[in-house]
């Protein structure tokens, strides 16, 4: 069997602990390029997974000739090493937030399906069991035309996004860079753009809802560089509102387990989905369907995202639970958000 060759641009700590990992899981993946800044760490993964290049320079990694590239450096540089990876031929796996402006994500969007390449974004919850049930009991009946939708979202982001620590999940082998996560220039901003993409990647997701405007106001205690709360009023295509809510989360809380649920009510009905409570129904036309669901169920992984890009490369069939036109969408509502947060002003979508 043809090997899948694959590079990855930006080895960064939850790389490490989480896409390296998932990766090596399959037999047929051959890891032929890597790249990161720091040399010393930079070796040491390309010792530890056998990649045949290694580099500070992404370049280097495109020109090696993979089939599947891995962009997982800092937010900002995003739409560069996308489109690179994308042009060189490869089929592209992409860490949240797909962009940090509206604009790229959209391009990344439309050059993805004019080259025919899978372009596949890290909302790992989007592959849950759960998620995938949720999402197929939408599309069988749903709740009708969206009229009002709560998003909260809160996990354990103090430390890392006020510059005094890391994050559980985080590999004890590569400290998270500060920057990364608390540089506006590269991050794009706090906890919205740190956990609020995974939220609002579930929630568009399962009702595609797209936001038209917003009002925003954000805090950072702690002294923090970016927000760690954020609150959010939107309206949506439809004439749908809602609102959105993000919090970091104290160290220990719950076993640091993501608290993520998302209500939504339509004109026929209406569904709720808790990660952190393992919950699912919906009501339609009278009668309410609750999946059955076990302690773990919720549990957040990026597996799915992975096995979805390679299976892309193989020519498998496969179903993008998280394809870059919803990338787009998260990153306009984001966007909307901090312009308004920045202005007090309720802010429109600008694509």
């Amino acid at each position: 069997m043809a090997k899948i060759r694959v590079g990855v641009i930006g080895a960064g700590s939850w790389t490490v602990a989480s896409h390296l990992p998932n990766l090596a899981r399959h037999d047929d993946v051959e890891f032929v390029g890597v790249s990161r800044k720091g040399p010393e760490l930079l070796e040491k993964i390309a010792i530890q997974y056998g990649f045949q290049v290694a580099s500070e320079d992404y370049r280097d990694v495109l020109a090696a000739g993979v089939d599947v590239c891995i962009v997982a450096s800092p937010s900002g540089f995003h739409a560069e090493h996308a489109l690179a990876a994308l042009e060189s031929g490869a089929h592209v796996m992409c860490e949240k937030p797909v962009t940090i402006d509206p604009e790229s994500a959209w391009m990344l969007a439309r050059r993805a399906e004019e080259l025919n390449k899978a372009f596949v974004v890290s909302f790992g919850w989007n592959y849950r069991p759960m998620i995938q049930k949720a999402k197929a009991m939408m599309d069988e009946g749903g709740i009708g035309r969206l009229e009002h939708m709560t998003v909260h979202m809160a996990s354990a982001t103090r430390e890392l996004l006020s510059n005094t620590g890391s994050y559980p999940q985080s590999s004890p082998e590569s400290v998270p860079e500060q920057s990364t996560w608390t540089d506006p220039s590269l991050s794009g901003g706090g906890y919205g753009q740190a956990q609020l993409t995974h939220a609002l990647g579930l929630a568009f997701w399962l009702t595609g809802a797209r936001a038209i405007s917003g009002f925003a106001t954000m805090s950072a205690p702690l002294n923090a560089p970016v927000e760690l709360h954020d609150a959010i009023v939107y309206h949506y295509d439809g004439g749908g509102i809602g609102v959105l809510s993000g919090a970091s989360a104290h160290l220990g809380a719950n076993g640091n387990k993501h608290s993520l649920e998302v209500r939504a009510v339509g004109s026929e009905g209406q569904l709720l989905v808790d990660v952190e409570r393992e919950a699912v129904w919906l009501f339609r036309n009278g009668e309410e369907v609750h999946l059955e669901l076990s302690d773990g169920d919720g549990t957040y992984d990026c597996i799915g995202p992975i096995d979805a890009v390679l299976a892309a490369a193989r020519g498998d069939e496969y179903i993008n639970q998280s394809p870059a036109e919803l990338g787009a969408r998260v990153v306009e509502a984001l966007d909307i958000a901090y312009r308004s947060a920045a202005t007090g002003q309720v802010a429109t979508r600008t694509t």
